[in-house]
């Protein structure tokens, strides 16, 4: 079935949400509906849904094939994903990034170092000369095919590194909705049906279609996913982490050094788990390496009864991670496998990004001879319900309960 006329049937199914011209108060802001309908408006929009509808997820192909947003019950339902409306209202883009927004969004590492790829040979790591690559930024992915529940993407294109070297790539982007019984699998049992349920996973595939092998004496890269969430004054990022607090071999739990160290009040790491805020009021970013990080990070909204849970297919062996580090790096391969940033304002008084925080996982650095592959698997996970049975499932992901919870 071709694009355009799944997208006509997924706007005709919101007939009844979506409002008619100068009727906007007749849909309650903050649905999924309601961004559904802002999106068609300026961008077109592909909505994946299980066979019950109450899980959905709207897609952006105009951006490298997006997850915007998605809902675990149906169109009136909350909306997880932060979107800029100013910026994809406005129509303009802007220089350095285009932060439309988005739960799930394709990119590619190194940011900083001198094997980046956002800045140009010779420039200083400053903001000023930072520039996001068009190919993730502002130019589409292709869809290649779609049914009701995934849609398929492709895009071809070329990246040359801060030292100069040139990659020639392409990348097989897969999106897909889970029904229940796959989503519960995923997180490793059954879910109580008390639970509304939506679970999205893309599948990220990195291919060197080039002469020449990916070495890591002239650069790697990585493949970056990464997602933004609506904030809540009770919004909490937990990231688990592998061994003792203080082992000398794994190094330190967390990496803080991205915006200066982050305050006591916002950044708690106690044994097993590190507590991060993500009330999207204080700029701040952090990291766990490959020997601290596990497969799966989340966030619990105490305000919004939501518990969002983060998975990618972390490999078993000790591999090198790209380092995004603004500065020449004495080990541009001391990079970190999952992180964490908070939104706010960059400057006192300035205006923030959003607000919004996010959960990021990354692949290993893709060391690729001319025809070789690399597949990075990201998955996100909204549960809402009452608070009790939310609970369990937390103590059983994290091992934590509400009451543990520092905020």
């Amino acid at each position: 079935m071709k694009y355009r006329a799944i997208l006509t049937m997924v706007l005709m199914g919101l007939a009844g949400c979506r409002p008619a011209p100068g009727e906007e108060t007749a849909m309650e802001v903050g649905s999924f509906a309601d961004d559904v309908a802002f999106l068609g408006r300026h961008v077109e929009t592909l909505v994946l849904e299980t066979e019950q509808g109450t899980a959905q997820v709207a897609v952006v192909p105009a951006w490298q094939g997006r997850i915007a947003t998605s809902t675990n019950q149906g169109p009136r339902g909350r909306s997880f994903g932060w979107i800029n409306r100013e910026l994809v209202a406005s129509g303009k883009t802007q220089p350095h990034i285009n932060v439309f927004g988005g739960e799930d969004r394709f990119w590619l590492g190194p940011e900083g170092g001198q094997y980046s790829i956002f800045f140009a040979p010779g420039d200083p790591f400053d903001l000023e000369h930072w520039q996001t690559p068009a190919a993730i930024d502002t130019e589409p992915f292709e869809l290649v095919e779609s049914t009701p529940t995934e849609a398929r993407f492709r895009r071809e294109f070329s990246l040359t590194n801060y030292s100069g070297f040139r990659f020639d790539l392409r990348v097989d982007r897969t999106v897909h909705i889970l029904s229940r019984r796959e989503a519960a699998t995923a997180l490793g049992g059954d879910l109580p049906e008390s639970l509304a349920v939506v679970s999205h996973e893309t599948r990220n595939l990195l291919t060197n279609i080039g002469s020449e092998t990916w070495t890591q004496e002239r650069g790697l890269l990585s493949i970056w996913i990464l997602g933004m969430f609506n904030p809540s004054d009770r919004t909490t990022v937990l990231i688990p982490y592998r061994g003792d607090q203080d082992d000398p071999d794994l190094g330190p739990v967390v990496n803080d050094a991205y915006f200066g160290r982050v305050p006591d009040d916002r950044l708690i790491v106690r044994p097993g788990m590190v507590f991060f805020r993500g009330d999207g009021r204080y700029r701040s970013k952090i990291g766990l390496s490959p020997h601290r990080a596990l497969d799966i990070l989340g966030s619990w909204d105490g305000a919004g009864g939501t518990l969002t849970v983060a998975q990618y297919n972390r490999p078993e062996d000790s591999r090198p991670y790209v380092n995004s580090m603004w500065e020449i790096q004495d080990d541009p391969y001391a990079g970190d496998a999952v992180n964490s940033y908070n939104d706010g304002p960059p400057s006192p008084g300035a205006k923030p990004l959003g607000p919004f925080y996010e959960l990021e996982t990354s692949s290993p650095a893709a060391e690729l001879g001319p025809g070789e592959s690399l597949l990075h698997v990201h998955r996100t996970t909204h549960l809402t319900g009452d608070r009790e049975t939310l609970a369990q499932v937390l103590r059983i992901l994290f091992g934590k309960s509400p009451e543990e919870i520092p905020w």
